[in-house]
């Protein structure tokens, strides 16, 4: 016999030339290609999404503090980090040259800022700048601008420093973090920040160090500061600075995980059951082959070598095939996506080769391997056929390294579980169920009509590899009806999040007094406002009479915290009792809700009895309640809620929200004429990018499904084409014996239809199991069961796999009965 390798390749391109090559190479070159195109592009969007957010600190990783930051913490971001920057933060008076003054929210940056993202600066003439202002200049906020009545050239007044207006201040990008920042901005050198006399002791001043870099440095700076925190400093990532955002990056980031997860699964799928056609095809092959003297190593050798260079082949050309689908993809969002074109890095493709390898040793070979035992007695006898005894191992060593492999790409354990946990309902019930069902059809058969009765009598015939198809079928429609199950309510809730009418302006400060006045003044202009909740500081000092350490860098376990208190008598919008109940309207007992992660940091629960501090006053309260809160809403949350008459006897200032139209900004400065005692926060801004987040994510997410839908039809096409071989040769003789084409195509049909209204209830047992896991467990979003889908599910499964099957076998029904009986 020829060398292996030249034998193997012969033997691949006559398959080629045969057409016995196409659904083979078409599943590895689907595998491939999806999980290149899948991995690159959630990579780059990842990578974008993330840069994006990331100027909603101006960094990627931010120390913030309520003292000076350490100089060695400076030098050592220096060198473990590279790129670093520095803001202060403060409140102040700002007085212009004709003696009106407005607190202003007041930055003072270095030269390194912003890290990420940019500022947007009008200079006037039309020009426009994107620098730090210069040492003795400052860029001011439109809102300040008007208050002060001044202009562009102007001077203003920040305690004893004289610095020039040198433009309006557009665009800032971490004018979000915080509380948003009290009054409109004004953005000044930090190298004026001494001439100003502003800050003295006992001022409240935020200080920020700013660091842009890889996520290994990051990390290990991380590590190094984060022991030597204490009160009043903390590490703010764009996850724990904006949660809504975080949330939904987070979120984003596990639905596209969840895409390329699938993506593999379909793809194995879809290369099993071409392996399975294309060693069923290649028996008789091999059996006068082995007649010819050819032993089994001989066989397996040469497959080997075979599906090498095929997986080799796929390799290649799926990965091109993949990098072109990825940035077409990406391209298309391009004008949707935010920040610069990046690049994919090697990552995709060494995750396709992986998979490649993969779904080819595991999937495609053990039915190649069992080649090696068929008899050479099947030349004359061809019914000879190969034990099916390691079928069922091959199933759950595929199973166990598809498995692996869902883990080695996603990272997650939970997402690999529930795909694989519904698998194997699928599987495991699904084979059994579906013969059983297809069993019972001999008695409606029987009584039925001659097509229905061709189509059931051929599901019966066909009992064992009709129950494997129905599984096929129904795994491939499980798996696209949870990624659209997940993608609905992922939807859904996003809306949710910020609907049409959010506060978009909130304000501090109102004195019980002026509550009458300012209600008035929203009534008037016919503004509708939110609840007023009183505000006050204060601290939790003690948990059961156990006082509660300090911050610092030995402190462990639950710590003093302190907060802003409220009190009311309606739970808030957004929040859920977790344990504990809700006091009645009108309680005066001593009672407090807390939210769950502020009671978990200071170790408390329900019944528990806390030691508090407002003002120079110490009282005991009992823990009634402990919520989960929203933080993803922009409405106001509390850490700490006491009934409303409890606050009564403490110096409060009144907290509410209202929503402005864009063309009625000009409300807030008659507001702030009306009261300038207030402080108002303007969060329009950060609202709309957190919308403009969510709608590219979105978008996103859509253009997946959309793939992920195209290869789910591969499989099925997969699937369907898996019988047409044994189907052509049971036309040619019932055509011989007088059976019609349209009987015959009619019998199809009704055969394939049947087959996926089966798939599709073994889908839903599968996807509704699938879909509670990664809803709730993994996306943290609240499950839905999808109703529309169980209809929808069979009456596709029937529809889709039914014209599938239909438009497969439209061959087989017309090829000329005499050719294919020659054949046999």
């Amino acid at each position: 016999m020829k060398s292996p390798l030249i034998a193997s390749i012969r033997l691949l391109v006559r398959d080629w030339r045969g057409g016995e090559l196409g659904v083979l190479l078409s599943a590895l070159l689907l595998a491939v290609s999806l999980v290149v195109a899948i991995s690159g592009f959630v990579n780059r969007l990842q990578f974008n999404l993330e840069r994006e957010s990331a100027s909603f600190l101006a960094a990627d990783l931010v120390v913030s503090s309520s003292r000076e930051i350490p100089t060695e913490w400076q030098e050592e971001a220096l060198s473990t980090v590279g790129a670093t920057g520095e803001t202060v933060t403060f409140s102040s008076m700002v007085i212009s040259e004709s003696d009106d003054m407005f607190l202003a929210s007041v930055k003072a940056v270095g030269g390194g800022y912003p890290l990420r993202g940019s500022l947007r600066v009008d200079v006037g003439g039309g020009r426009f700048t994107t620098d730090t202002p210069e040492p003795g200049y400052v860029y001011l906020a439109p809102r300040l601008i008007q208050q002060l009545d001044t202009a562009v050239g102007d001077e203003v007044y920040v305690g004893d420093a004289t610095l020039r207006v040198a433009g309006t201040l557009l665009d800032e990008p971490d004018s979000t973090t915080g509380f948003f920042g009290y009054g409109p901005r004004l953005v000044m050198h930090v190298g004026d920040l001494d001439a100003t006399g502003v800050i003295q002791p006992g001022s409240r001043v935020t200080y920020r160090l700013l660091m842009a870099g890889d996520a290994n440095s990051l990390e290990q700076y991380k590590n190094w500061v984060e022991p030597q925190l204490v009160q009043g400093q903390r590490l703010l990532s764009v996850d724990e600075s904006q949660p809504g955002i975080g949330a939904t990056l987070e979120r984003a980031r596990g639905f596209l995980l969840l895409a390329g997860s699938l993506g593999v699964m379909l793809a194995a799928a879809a290369i099993l059951v071409a392996a399975r056609r294309f060693g069923e095809r290649h028996t008789d092959q091999v059996a006068v082959m082995k007649s010819l003297g050819a032993t089994k190593n001989t066989i397996r050798t040469l497959y080997a070598l075979s599906l090498t260079w095929l997986g080799i082949f796929a390799i290649s050309v799926g990965s091109g095939i993949g990098w072109l689908a990825q940035d077409a993809m990406f391209n298309a969002l391009a004008d949707q996506l935010p920040g610069e074109v990046t690049r994919t890095g090697v990552t995709p493709y060494v995750t396709g080769a992986v998979t490649a390898l993969v779904c080819v040793a595991f999937f495609a070979w053990p039915p190649l391997a069992r080649l090696g035992a068929v008899s050479p007695l099947r030349v004359i006898r061809r019914e000879t056929t190969i034990a099916d005894s390691t079928r069922a191992t091959d199933l759950l060593l595929g199973t166990l390294s598809l498995g692996g492999l869902m883990l080695w790409y996603s990272s997650d354990i939970k997402l690999t579980a529930a795909l694989l946990g519904s698998i194997g309902i699928t599987v495991g019930l699904g084979f059994f169920v579906a013969k059983g069902l297809l069993s019972g059809t001999r008695q409606i058969g029987s009584s039925a009509g001659s097509v229905w009765r061709l189509a059931l009598a051929g599901m019966q015939r066909r009992g064992t590899a009709s129950a494997f198809q129905v599984v096929i079928f129904g795994i491939a429609i499980m798996l696209l009806l949870v990624l659209t199950a997940v993608r609905t309510s992922l939807l859904d809730q996003w809306r949710l999040q910020i609907p049409e009418g959010t506060p978009n302006h909130f304000i501090l400060n109102v004195a019980p007094i002026d509550e009458g006045p300012l209600l008035q003044f929203f009534v008037e202009r016919d503004i509708e406002v939110g609840d007023l909740y009183p505000a006050a500081r204060g601290r939790i000092m003690e948990v059961n009479g156990n006082t509660l350490p300090e911050w610092g860098p030995d402190a462990t376990g639950p710590r003093q915290r302190e907060a802003n208190f409220t009190s009311t008598d309606s739970k808030p919008e957004g929040n859920e009792i977790l344990s504990g109940e809700w006091w009645p309207v009108g309680s005066e007992e001593s009672l407090i809700s807390l939210e769950d992660g502020f009671a978990d940091d200071i170790g408390a629960k329900v019944g528990d009895e806390l030691t508090l501090r407002i003002a120079a006053d110490e009282f005991v309260v009992t823990v009634a309640s402990i919520r989960s809160v929203n933080w993803e809403s922009m409405q106001p949350n509390f850490f700490v809620i006491f009934p409303e008459k409890l606050l009564d006897r403490f110096p409060t200032t009144l907290f509410t929200s209202f929503y402005l139209e864009p063309d009625e900004k000009y409300r807030v400065s008659e507001l702030l004429e009306f009261m300038p005692t207030i402080t108002l926060i303007e969060v329009d801004v950060a609202i709309q990018e957190i919308k403009t987040i969510i709608d590219q994510v979105s978008q996103a997410i859509e253009l997946v499904l959309v793939i992920i839908l195209v290869a789910g039809a591969l499989v099925l096409i997969a699937g369907v084409s898996s019988s047409v071989d044994e189907r052509l040769h049971e036309s040619a003789i019932l055509r011989a014996l007088g059976a019609g084409r349209a009987t015959l195509l009619g019998a199809v049909a009704i055969e394939f239809a049947a087959m996926g209204a089966l798939a599709g209830v073994l889908a839903i047992m599968g996807s509704e199991a699938a879909g509670w896991v990664l809803q709730t467990q993994m996306l943290e979003l609240d499950y839905q069961t999808q109703w529309l889908l169980w209809p929808l599910g069979i009456i596709l499964g029937s529809l889709i796999i039914g014209s599938l099957g239909t438009f497969a076998c439209r061959r087989v029904v017309s090829a000329p009965p005499l050719q294919v009986l020659r054949e046999l």
